[in-house]
This record gives structure tokens, C-alpha cells and sequence, in this order.
């Protein structure tokens, strides 16, 4: 097992990360930018290091500075946690150059993971259902328009090169799509370097589910169940739950399958998620592997009892795996719901500031993965993810009514948060009945730029 460990990242997952290296008795380094110097998870690891000036691609996107704090810290693994460099193939390799453990998918499953056409072309190759596309990138605005001639409207523009939601354009006519083409294209190159985009059916109605999978070095392949992501903004995950109310035992069966055979077609390693889309007639769509820890995580720890983080760590470390999904002894029903410092009565609009009052919510039922503490200031250079409330029950009802009531007591001022937008999906009827698809939250929120609807 490793004696130090380097977390090259901020905010809740840095802290979910110490917490669970102290449980094992590993020796934990913060690394920190200058803005974050009084961060919580500075505090609860060993030691610290500054990598940086505030902005991300000075610090937390600084690959040699990273590699130089684990040196100089005598650190023998780092851990991505999620977003930053947890996906970037050349930091997995820099770690490997420089012997230190890079905690996750190997540098091929990142780069493979990373091309969303070649995965498509793998799933498909491996008898994954896949949803209709262009069999590779459409580089001129003529192959768009012929490739979604063939897969018939509506279509989204993606990149190739990169996930999140971001860059994601739907087209319901030839018009807009000329419009957006080119626009999707500058984007794809602003955000990752790679302007490759592809053409992709747009599937009516869908719900988001996704597959936990952990995997050793061994080629044992585990899945632990399904989350539903469908409650989305712009392509954002907002709630999250585990299980799925759609799913039924026959099509978790078959989905859990196909998620293993994705992860067993590209020999994928450590944890990561397999994700789909389900359609309105019961039909389901591979849509890309996220080869990370995702936020989403904790409802599937709080079903399965498994710890995921130490599960990184245990297979990095060398160990198997050691059972299936059918040994798992699974129980109740979990909710997430992320908390952002945003207002959603103003599209989103971000609200950092100096925390006056925190009152965490408690109680049975109740999972805080916050960073968050009295007297902080909520930087301006990051995310807006402050905090994740997850609540837990037998049933999906009892979940949900330990939601509400935690809401309820959940205070962070003088910040604008999403908490009040949550309070109100947790009344609606269709959420209770777990009748919604990727378009649910329109009904609560209206975005600037949500009138692409009216040209279907």
C-alpha cells in the first residue's frame, strides 16, 4: 500500500480524498493555489504545498508543477479526483515517467476514453448498442449536412475531444445547423485543443443512466449498479439517484452487462463510469466511458457500502478486485442533489462571496461532501459546486422526504444556491413518480439560450 499520496486537487473531492487516505493510514499532500491557501482541505491533510497563482492553468492545470510538488514531497502516488487532470492521458504519463502511481485508468484508457468517435467505433465493434452517427469526424459544414441527412433530424454536434456537456449543439433543421456548425467547431477548439466534432441523432425524451464499473489489473470487471443522472441543466448533472425508478430488473441485467463488455472491449482499469441513454420505448444507447471518480459517486457508495475512493486506491496499489455485482449486498434507495453557488432565478448567475452563517444539515439519513466551513471566501476563480447533499431511505418516497426536510435546514449566507430550486423538484409529482426525461428542468428554470425548442 502506498506510504504518501499527492491529491492534485480542491474543494469536496480533496477533502473526500484525505479523509479516505487518513482512514487507511496513508499520509496525505494538499496542493493548493494561492487563492486557496485557507481551504479546508489544506487543513485536514498532512501537508501542503502552494503550485500555483489562482487561475486553474497556472495551478491545478499545471502539470509540472504537480509532478514537481510530489517530488519534493516524497509522495509515491497521486490522486485526480475528478475534473482538472483526471482525464488528461499526458499527466497519467508524466506520473509513470517520473515513478510515482497515477491513481486511475491507464494512460491508454484515458486517451481511448478521451476520442469519443474511436469509443464509439469500439462499442460498435463489440456488439454495444450505440447511437446513430457519423462513423468519424464531419470536418466541412457538406459532411455535417450529409451525415445528418442519412441519421434524420434531430442531430447534436459534438466534440471528439472532450465531455462534460460542454460544446454540445442539437439542430432540429438544416438552418441551424449551418448556424451552428461552425460555431461548435471554435468552441470544441477553445475548450480542448481539438476542434473534431461528429454528428450524433438526437434522441427524443431521454433519461441519462449510468454504470459504476471497478476494474484490477487482473481483467476482473465489476459493475455496482446504476445511477439516474437524467435531472440536467446545459448537459450539467444537478440530482442524481441510485437506483434508477425506470430501470427493471431484466433491463438493469442487460444494461450492467453491456457496461462490463465496454469496459472488458478497451481492458479499462481502476473505477469509472459507463453511461447511457435510455429512450422513451426502453431502448438504451452507449454514449462514452468517464474514466474518473465522478461527483455522482456517493449514492452508489451509500446503496452498495462500498468505498470508491479506497477502492481506487486498493486496485492502484496492486490488489484484486474480489467480487461481482451479484455479491453485493444492496439496500435502499440515495438522492444527490449538488449544491452550486448560483442563482437560479438569474440563469445561474454565480454568487461567491464570504460565508456568514453555515448550518449543515444532520440527522439520519443525511451525507454531507462539502468543503465549506464558517468564515470562508468562496473564491471567484472555480467551479460553483459548494457542497453535495445526499439523503437516504428504504424506499425512494423516504429518501425523498429526508431530502426535503434537509433542505430545509440547509443555510449557507449570505450566498444565492441552488437549494431553493431543489426544494421545489422534490414537491413536484413527476419527480416523486420518476416520470421525467433530460429536458425536466425547464418546467423550474428558463436559460437565456432555451429557445432552440421552438425551431422543432
Amino acid at each position: 500500500m502506498f506510504k504518501k499520496i499527492l491529491v492534485s486537487n480542491r474543494g469536496e473531492i480533496a477533502v473526500r480524498v484525505i479523509r479516505a487516505c487518513r482512514e487507511l493510514g496513508i499520509e496525505t499532500v494538499a496542493v493548493y493555489s494561492e487563492a486557496d491557501e485557507s481551504s479546508l482541505h489544506v487543513s485536514l491533510a498532512d501537508s501542503g504545498i502552494c503550485i500555483g497563482e489562482p487561475i486553474s492553468a497556472k495551478s491545478y492545470l499545471n502539470i509540472d508543477n504537480i509532478i514537481k510538488a510530489a517530488r519534493e514531497t516524497g509522495a509515491d502516488a497521486i490522486h485526480p479526483g475528478y475534473g482538472y487532470l483526471s482525464e488528461k492521458e499526458s499527466f497519467a504519463r508524466a506520473c509513470k515517467d517520473n515513478n510515482i502511481v497515477f491513481i486511475g485508468p491507464t494512460p491508454e484508457n484515458l486517451s481511448f476514453a478521451g476520442d469519443k468517435i474511436k469509443a464509439k467505433q469500439k462499442m460498435q465493434a463489440a456488439g454495444i448498442p450505440v447511437v446513430p452517427s457519423s462513423p468519424g469526424s464531419v470536418d466541412t459544414i457538406d459532411e455535417a449536412i450529409r451525415f445528418s441527412e442519412e441519421i434524420g433530424y434531430p442531430v447534436m454536434i459534438k466534440s471528439s475531444g472532450g465531455g462534460g456537456g460542454r460544446g454540445i449543439r442539437v439542430c432540429f433543421h438544416l438552418d441551424q445547423l449551418k448556424e451552428e456548425y461552425p460555431v461548435a467547431k471554435m468552441e470544441a477548439k477553445a475548450a480542448f485543443g481539438n476542434d473534431a466534432l461528429y454528428i450524433e441523432r438526437f434522441i427524443v425524451e431521454p433519461r441519462h443512466i449510468e454504470f459504476q464499473i471497478l476494474a484490477d489489473s487482473k481483467g476482473n470487471v465489476a459493475h455496482l449498479g446504476e445511477r439516474e443522472c437524467t435531472i440536467q441543466r446545459r448537459y450539467q448533472k444537478l440530482i442524481e439517484e441510485a437506483p434508477s425508478p425506470r430501470l427493471t430488473p431484466d433491463l438493469r441485467k442487460r444494461m450492467g452487462e453491456a457496461a462490463i463488455a465496454a469496459a472488458k472491449a478497451i481492458d479499462y482499469f481502476s473505477a469509472g463510469t459507463v453511461e447511457f441513454l435510455l429512450d422513451r420505448d426502453g431502448e438504451f444507447y452507449f454514449m462514452e466511458i468517464n474514466s474518473r471518480i465522478q461527483v455522482e459517486h456517493p449514492v452508489t457508495e451509500i446503496t452498495t457500502g462500498i468505498d470508491l475512493v479506497k477502492e481506487q486506491i486498493r486496485l492502484s496499489a496492486g490488489e484484486s478486485l474480489g467480487y461481482v455485482y451479484e455479491d453485493l449486498n444492496l439496500k435502499g434507495w440515495a438522492i444527490e442533489c449538488r449544491i452550486n453557488a448560483e442563482n437560479p432565478d438569474f440563469n445561474f448567475m454565480p454568487s461567491p462571496g464570504t460565508i456568514k452563517k453555515l448550518h449543515l444539515p444532520g440527522g439520519f439519513g443525511v451525507r454531507i461532501d462539502t468543503h465549506l466551513y464558517q468564515g470562508y471566501e468562496l473564491p471567484i476563480y472555480y467551479d460553483s459546486l459548494v457542497a453535495k447533499l445526499i439523503t437516504f431511505d428504504l424506499t425512494r418516497q423516504g429518501a425523498i422526504n429526508v431530502m426535503k426536510r434537509a433542505l430545509d435546514e440547509f443555510k449557507i449566507e449570505p450566498l444565492k444556491t441552488t437549494i431553493p430550486l431543489y426544494r421545489r423538484i422534490m414537491d413536484d409529482a413527476d419527480f416523486i413518480a420518476g416520470k421525467f426525461d433530460t429536458g425536466f428542468i425547464k418546467r423550474f428554470v428558463q436559460d437565456d439560450d432555451d429557445d432552440e425548442d421552438d425551431d422543432e
